[in-house]
């Protein structure tokens, strides 16, 4: 795979309108090692190489452990996640492949029970996001192997 083309130059304000998406989830309140799980099991279903390097390296950098990251893509038969982590992951995965089944009602009530409706639409906003920067991914052939991440608190 090679980059078609860079296009945060090709449209500057498309790529800050996203990245303010972005920034309101990272201050949302939402747990940060959360937010990379679902980062990544989303791109594990959408199959995007550039945003699985990035967000794994992320999640490590945090101190996420290897058996949790490996673990991932078989969540439900894991022990390693917390009720509310499950929660997340099942949404992830609804909203990611939302034209297959919509968000059940027992789906909603599992994901209330963790998080109150703020939080709810939290999730949906951070889903949504990775959604959109994976499809932004694979669309123009983004590269993955050089992402280096920051230094996390």
């Amino acid at each position: 795979m090679e980059i078609r083309f860079d296009y945060t130059k090709a449209q500057p304000e498309a790529f800050q309108t996203l990245l303010k998406l972005e920034g309101y989830v990272r201050k949302s309140g939402l747990d940060h090692t959360l937010l990379e799980l679902i980062k990544i099991r989303a791109s594990q279903i959408n199959g995007c190489a550039f945003c699985l390097d990035m967000h794994t390296k992320d999640a490590r950098a945090m101190g996420e452990t290897e058996q949790r990251l490996y673990m991932l893509n078989a969540w439900r038969e894991a022990p390693f996640y917390s009720e509310a982590e499950r929660a997340a992951l099942a949404l992830t995965e609804a909203v990611t492949k939302i034209s297959e089944a919509g968000v059940p009602q027992e789906l909603y009530a599992q994901v209330r029970n963790h998080f109150d409706e703020g939080q709810f639409t939290n999730l949906i906003m951070a889903i949504n996001a990775i959604n959109s920067w994976n499809r932004i991914a694979i669309s123009t052939g983004m590269v993955p192997g050089d992402y280096q991440p920051a230094a996390h608190k």
